[in-house]
């Protein structure tokens, strides 16, 4: 990187923050903004507010009332992160992911602190938890959206929520449920991704699954191994037979299954017992490169109807795949999707990519923590701490951005790929000349719905219309890796 190139970055910030001049109404909050993101930009060692403000030479409580008390709209702002990344990086291939991220804090009085599962740490510790958007197109990757999980201890607490400022219209919600809403708001913004991936916390949730199918989107997510479920679509009875009609007693609700239908299965028993499965060979899939060498995961698949959240009854036809890791067998993951193997359209290896493609979220925590400083906060209110996270996601996409300029750069200048797979520990996106579904023009049915999906070979750089919100391709040229076949045995 040249002089020149690291002197234009400052224009490009400047140009790139003016996009938010709108969600503050007075100049001060402004340069705070400028201050604060120029602030998680640099290479101080620590990034919360004091150290930000005396680099810039501005007094620290000055800082500290720009996230307490001045009057600016965060999540507008939230938005425009959101209205940005539909515009210019919008793909037909693009992801996304749902995750959580803790936080260690010291001490009781921040907002949703408690004992709990902490990532960061990697055992239950005091922290506070966010439930975290990912989107990723290509070499691209950001954060979209970020909502602090509130436990019942302080949903239910009106003397805490009152020391912190949570409004009154926040209540109890459980990590799906923030998850779903958050990718709700964000399909309202004009983010389009082909398909979403989570862990098993999202996945055991049969409403989440429920409301991402009502929302007409595609997922292919981990769920735990006591999800249940059909492999054949068992017998519904729709409506009362004439001997039912005219039986007394108590009535029966309809529709419902049959009483020699079989009960749904756990998906571990049905891989263990069923014939469909043990008749299966397993099939060997280099998934990726990691540190220790190229992971390579045994998978079986069949359709699958999973037994939905409201009335357990089966829903339509979804695939399920059983992985098994071939270094160690007893790592068994299991996935679900809401699409279907059909060849063309959709593939298995497909499928596979995008359930092993959680990762970009976690590289995106890493540079959030470790260069933006995102857990680096140390106000305690409610709106304080989702302030400090919205700006660290305008922080993040402007180094996105910055980085996908360089890579095309450089991809310009070396035109010839050598066709390697990921860095150490990455898939990475767009390093691979293969493309990972070869999907032509054509109608993918999923959650009720009818969607295009279009080739990555065939993009002309025009809107995705997956809704009635245009949202503009300028990034066709993106490649996504190919997930290879080794052999069936």
């Amino acid at each position: 990187m040249d002089v020149q190139t690291i002197k234009g970055m400052g224009r490009q910030l400047r140009r790139f923050l003016s996009e938010f001049d709108d969600c503050f109404g007075r100049s001060e909050p402004r340069a705070h903004l400028r201050t604060y993101v120029q602030g998680q930009l640099s290479n101080l060692p620590r990034k919360s507010i004091e150290p930000i403000a005396l680099s810039a030479k501005v007094a620290p409580r000055t800082l500290q009332g720009f996230f307490s008390y001045l009057s600016w709209d965060e999540p507008h702002l939230r938005d425009r992160v959101q209205w940005i990344v539909a515009r210019d990086h919008a793909h037909p291939q693009a992801l996304g992911v749902i995750d959580e991220s803790g936080n260690p804090k010291k001490g009781k009085h921040t907002a949703g602190v408690q004992r709990q599962w902490c990532g960061n740490t990697g055992k239950t510790d005091n922290c506070v938890v966010a439930v975290h958007l990912g989107y990723v197109a290509g070499d691209f990757q950001c954060l979209l959206d970020s909502d602090l999980y509130l436990p019942p201890g302080w949903a239910d607490d009106p003397v805490r929520r009152q020391e912190v400022g949570i409004p009154a219209e926040v209540v109890f919600r459980t990590k799906p449920q923030i998850a779903l809403a958050q990718i709700a708001h964000s399909i309202g913004n004009g983010i389009r991704v082909r398909a979403w991936t989570f862990d098993e916390l999202y996945g055991r949730g049969r409403e989440f699954l429920d409301g991402l199918s009502a929302l007409g989107q595609n997922f292919v997510g981990e769920v735990p191994c006591d999800f249940t479920g059909w492999l054949r679509p068992p017998r519904v009875l729709r409506h009362p037979g004439p001997q039912q009609k005219h039986h007394g007693g108590r009535k029966r609700r309809y529709p419902r299954l049959s009483r020699k239908a079989l009960p749904a299965c756990e998906v571990r028993n049905l891989v263990r017992y069923s014939p469909v499965f043990r008749k299966q060979k397993w099939q060997k899939f280099r998934i990726k490169d990691g540190e220790k060498g190229p992971m390579v995961w045994e998978v079986k698949h069949t359709t699958f109807y999973r037994r939905h959240g409201g009335d357990g009854l089966p829903g339509s036809a979804h695939t399920l795949i059983v992985a098994r890791n071939v270094l160690d067998p007893t790592e068994i993951k299991y996935f679900l999707s809401n699409l279907v193997i059909d060849g063309p359209t959709v593939t298995l290896d497909w499928l596979l990519w995008v359930a092993f493609s959680r990762w970009p979220i976690e590289r995106c925590f890493e540079i959030a923590k470790n260069e933006l400083g995102m857990d680096h906060f140390e106000m305690r209110s409610w709106r304080g701490i989702h302030r400090h996270l919205y700006l660290t996601q305008v922080s993040q996409l402007f180094c996105a951005r910055v980085h996908q300029r360089l890579r095309e750069k450089k991809h310009a200048a070396e035109p010839v790929s050598d066709g390697r797979t990921s860095p150490p520990g990455g898939v990475g996106l767009g390093a691979s000349s293969g493309v990972s579904a070869r999907c032509p023009d054509r109608r993918v049915r999923t959650g009720g719905r009818a969607y295009p999906v279009l080739s990555a070979e065939k993009s002309t750089g025009t809107s995705v219309p997956l809704e009635d919100y245009p949202a503009k391709t300028q990034n066709a040229g993106h490649r996504y890796p190919q997930t290879q076949v080794l052999h069936a045995g």
